[in-house]
C-alpha cells in the first residue's frame, strides 16, 4: 500500500488525495483560508504552505537512491508548496510548521501580509471568537505588527441583499463567497470588484444578493467580512449554546445547529452531514428562528362561558378526557401532523385505537413549484414520510368536509397543526364541534375555535424522531428550556450549557423566555390515562421509539443510539431496500 510521511509519521493511503485534505482527515492541523473541500482550489491565500519532497530516483535502475546509512534520499521541491494543490504520491515526504522553520517563517510572514490592511476591530466583530484569521494569527502569526502607515479603507455596512451585509475592509480575498455563487448555488451574483489591496466581493450594479442560499457565504467567510444582517451585534459565540439538530422548514431535514442565549434562539447554522445537506443550509431554514421565540402561548386554556381562559395542566387534561368520552368514537376525527415527531404521532394512533376511533390522518403541506431539486422541497413539513410509515395517511379533504357538513364529526383532535390555516375547515364550520388542539404559537388560526388548547413543545424544545423525504430517520434534541422541564429533557440538554440552569439572580436570566408548554409525548399519555387507557412509557420518547422500531418494519433499526448525530437510513417500505 502506498505511504506518505508527514512530520516524521508515516501514513498509508488509498485513492487520490490532496496533501491539505489528507492532513485534515488524519487530524494534522494545517492553517488555511481559501480552501474548501466542496469547491475549486484557487490557492490564493498561501497560508497552507508546506515543504514537499519525493524519493530521488536513479535514472538507470529506476530505484530510489539511498545514502550511506541506507535511508532513501529525498529530493525537495525548490520552493514551498501550497498543500491544497499538491497530490499525495507514494513515498512523498511533507514537512509542516511543526518540523520545519522555513515553513513556520513563511506562514508567519503570510499572516503579517494579510493583516497589514485588516482593521483592528476584533472587539466589535461578529466573527470574534470563531474567526479563522483571529485564531491563526494567534497561533501562527507574528507577535506584533510592523506596519505603521494608514490602512487602506473600503466600504463598510454594505447591504448586499436582504440577508447579508458586507464589511469590505475585513475581506482577505479568499474568494470563497464568489466561488460558492459560481460553483455551488450557481446564481453567479457575487464577483470581485477592484484590484489589488482595494478589491472586495460585490454584486453587479443594481442587483441584490438574494440567492436562496446567500447566507452560506457567511459561514464560508473566514473573517467578519460577510455577516448576517439580522444577527449583527446581537451576541458573541461564547455567550450562546449550540445544539445539534435538524431543520423542520421542509422535507429535507437539513442538519443544523441551534444557537441559544437567554433561552432564545438567535440563529441557525448548518451542520455537516454528507448524506443529507453536505455543508449547506438554505436561507429559508435559517430565517425562521423567531417562530421559536415569538407569539408563544403562556399555558393551557379551556373554553369556559364561550371564551378561552387560562387553566392549570390537570384541568386541561381532565377537560380533554371529558370531551373525548362524551362523544361516540366514530364521531372523532384525529388529525396527526407531519410537523410532529414520530413518537408523538405514534402515541396519537395508540390513543385513537384504544378509543376505537378511525386511524388518524395528516394534512399535507405541499407547495408545487416551491422546491429547487436540491435542499428546498415542495413539501413544507419535516415528517410526512414518518406519518406514512406509521400508517397515517393524507387526509381526504372532500370526504372530511362532507362528514362535517352532515354532522358526522363531533370532535376534532388536532396534533400540532392548523387545519383552519391549511384550508381543511373554516372557523365557522368548527362551531358546534369540540376541538382539542396541540399548538405552537398564538397565531394558530384554529386556536379561536379550540375548546382545549394545549401548548406543545417545538423542535427546539423536545426529543424525538423525524423521517425526511429520502427515508432517513434523524433525532432532535432540546436547545431551549421549557417550564416544568422533565427528566428526559434535562438529561438531553446536558449540564454544561451556558444558559440551562440560570437563576433569577443572573443578570441575563428572563423567566418569561421559558415557555409553558410540554412535548406531545408527555401530553398524550396524561389524557389517555384519564380516559381509562393508560400508556406505560415511563422512560419517555426513547422507549416509544424502541417500540416503534421493533414493531413496525418501516422503522427497523431506528433506535436513538443508531441515529446518533447523523441519522440512519431506513429501508424502502415497498421494495425493502435501503433508499
Amino acid at each position: 500500500m502506498p505511504t506518505i510521511t508527514i512530520d516524521g509519521t508515516t501514513y498509508e493511503y488509498e485513492g487520490d488525495h490532496k496533501v491539505l485534505q489528507f492532513c485534515l482527515d488524519e487530524g494534522v492541523e494545517l492553517p488555511h483560508f481559501c480552501y474548501h473541500p466542496a469547491m475549486s482550489i484557487p490557492a490564493n491565500c498561501r497560508q497552507c504552505l508546506v515543504k514537499v519532497g519525493t524519493p530521488k530516483i536513479n535514472r538507470e535502475t529506476g530505484e530510489p537512491e539511498r545514502d550511506d546509512d541506507g535511508n532513501v534520499q529525498i529530493q525537495w521541491f525548490p520552493k514551498l508548496q501550497a498543500s491544497c494543490t499538491v497530490d499525495v504520491q507514494d513515498g512523498m515526504v511533507v514537512k509542516t510548521h511543526r518540523s520545519d522553520e522555513e515553513v513556520q517563517a513563511a506562514q508567519k510572514d503570510n499572516l503579517e501580509l494579510l493583516l497589514i490592511n485588516h482593521p483592528l476591530d476584533c472587539p466589535i466583530c461578529d466573527q470574534a471568537g470563531h474567526c479563522p484569521l483571529q485564531i491563526q494569527a494567534y497561533k501562527y502569526g507574528p507577535e506584533g505588527s510592523r506596519f505603521e502607515f494608514r490602512k487602506v479603507h473600503k466600504p463598510k455596512r454594505v447591504k448586499l441583499g436582504p440577508r447579508v451585509t458586507l464589511d469590505a475592509e475585513r475581506c482577505i480575498n479568499c474568494t470563497r463567497c464568489t466561488r460558492f455563487t459560481d460553483e455551488v448555488s450557481e446564481s453567479g451574483q457575487l464577483t470581485i470588484n477592484q484590484r489589488g489591496v482595494k478589491n472586495y466581493p460585490l454584486t453587479a450594479p443594481g442587483e441584490d444578493f438574494d440567492d436562496p442560499y446567500s447566507m452560506n457565504t457567511i459561514d464560508l467567510c473566514p473573517v467578519g467580512a460577510l455577516t448576517a444582517s439580522d444577527f449583527r451585534f446581537k451576541a458573541r459565540i461564547w455567550e450562546m449554546s449550540s445544539t445539534p439538530s435538524i431543520t423542520t422548514t421542509n422535507a429535507t431535514g437539513s442538519n443544523c445547529q441551534y444557537w441559544v442565549r437567554d433561552n432564545l434562539v438567535l440563529r441557525i447554522t448548518p451542520r455537516q452531514n454528507m448524506a443529507v445537506n453536505e455543508y449547506w443550509l438554505p436561507d429559508e431554514d435559517r430565517t425562521v428562528y423567531e417562530q421559536f421565540n415569538n407569539d408563544r402561548p403562556t399555558g393551557p386554556q379551556i373554553r369556559t362561558g364561550g371564551n378561552l381562559a387560562e387553566a392549570r395542566w390537570p384541568q386541561a387534561y381532565a377537560r380533554a378526557a371529558q370531551d373525548l368520552s362524551s362523544v361516540d368514537p366514530s364521531e372523532i376525527l384525529f388529525l396527526g401532523s407531519a410537523h410532529a415527531t414520530v413518537e408523538d404521532n405514534y402515541l396519537l394512533t395508540q390513543l385513537a385505537d384504544a378509543l376505537g376511533a378511525d386511524a388518524p390522518r395528516y394534512i399535507p403541506h405541499v407547495e408545487p413549484g416551491a422546491g429547487d431539486d436540491w435542499l428546498i422541497t415542495d413539501d413544507k413539513t419535516p415528517n410526512a414520510q414518518g406519518c406514512e410509515r406509521l400508517g397515517i395517511r393524507a387526509v381526504d379533504e372532500q370526504m372530511i368536509r362532507s362528514k362535517m357538513d352532515a354532522g358526522e364529526i363531533k370532535l376534532v383532535y388536532v396534533l400540532e397543526d392548523d387545519p383552519v390555516a391549511a384550508g381543511l375547515f373554516t372557523e365557522e364550520q368548527l362551531k358546534g364541534v369540540s376541538v382539542i388542539l396541540h399548538h405552537y404559537n398564538t397565531t394558530n388560526q384554529t386556536l379561536p375555535a379550540a375548546d382545549v388548547a394545549l401548548p406543545a413543545a417545538m423542535v427546539v424544545e423536545t426529543v424525538g424522531t423525524y423521517v425526511n423525504q429520502d427515508g432517513r430517520a434523524q433525532r432532535v434534541r432540546p436547545a431551549k428550556e421549557i417550564r416544568g422541564v422533565n427528566r428526559t429533557l434535562m438529561m438531553e440538554m446536558g449540564k454544561a450549557r451556558q444558559d440551562t440552569h440560570g437563576t433569577p439572580f443572573d443578570k441575563w436570566y428572563n423567566e418569561e423566555n421559558r415557555v409553558n408548554c410540554k412535548p406531545s409525548w408527555e401530553l398524550l399519555p396524561e389524557i389517555a390515562e384519564r380516559v381509562g387507557h393508560p400508556m406505560d412509557y415511563a422512560k419517555g420518547p426513547k422507549q416509544v421509539m424502541d417500540e416503534v422500531q421493533s414493531t413496525l418494519d418501516a422503522f427497523a433499526g431506528a433506535t436513538y443510539d443508531a441515529m446518533g448525530l447523523k441519522g440512519v437510513q431506513l429501508e424502502d417500505v415497498e421494495t425493502g431496500e435501503t433508499v
